[in-house]
């Protein structure tokens, strides 16, 4: 992805999530990115497409890094990180927060995201009976994960909540829900978070 590329990208996430619209004007585009509307013609090659070409953008660098840090073998703790992944991410960059917040429910590649990245962990912890949750419990149990983790992330965006205090409650409720003991779930729910590496994709751009 080259620079202007970049800055279009960068610019769409913020029309996107300030207007909670799938779509944009070429020339409100071209204003935020501070490009000429040829340049958008010339680097985007169907801009009509172009909210379904960002959310699939982030969605894959958010998997690839938190993927990277799911190296826990526990899977209720590895969960509890994945839930905070998102949320301290919501506070450090807001308008990635406020994109993912207002798109995560509706759009296929958002929605995989935030299913996706605890489904391993879920599975795990079913198999190895680290959570007393029924197997025909987990399509509402990830469908859970993700409300509770997009109602964490707005609680942050908003300013209700430190994103420690609204990332601990939400990890902390979601495996006492699992069946996890209460000291244990809020141990786990607290315990330090690394940092998510960089992405290792030089086309993948993290806004900032």
């Amino acid at each position: 992805m080259n620079q202007a590329q970049r800055r279009i990208h960068d610019a769409a996430i913020r029309l996107f999530a300030e207007q909670g619209n799938h779509r944009v004007s070429v020339s409100d585009l071209a204003q935020a990115a501070g490009v000429a509307r040829g340049t958008i013609y010339n680097n985007i090659e169907t801009p009509e497409y172009l909210f379904e070409q960002v959310a699939a953008q982030l969605a894959s660098e958010m998997h690839e890094r938190v993927t990277a840090c799911d190296q826990d073998s526990d899977p209720a703790h590895r969960l509890a990180n994945d839930i905070r992944f998102f949320v301290r991410r919501a506070h450090e960059e807001p308008q990635w927060g406020w994109f993912v917040y207002r798109f995560g429910i509706n759009n296929d590649s958002l929605r995989d995201l935030l299913n996706g990245t605890p489904m391993r962990a879920i599975v795990k912890g079913v198999d190895r009976h680290r959570y007393d949750l029924r197997e025909d419990l987990l399509p509402g149990a990830m469908a859970m994960i993700a409300g509770t983790t997009l109602t964490a992330m707005w609680m942050v965006l908003e300013g209700h909540q430190t994103w420690r205090e609204a990332g601990s409650g939400a990890a902390e409720l979601v495996l006492r829900s699992f069946g996890i003991a209460a000291e244990e779930a809020r141990r786990l729910a607290e315990s330090d978070l690394p940092p998510l590496p960089p992405t290792t994709s030089p086309d993948l751009h993290v806004v900032s």
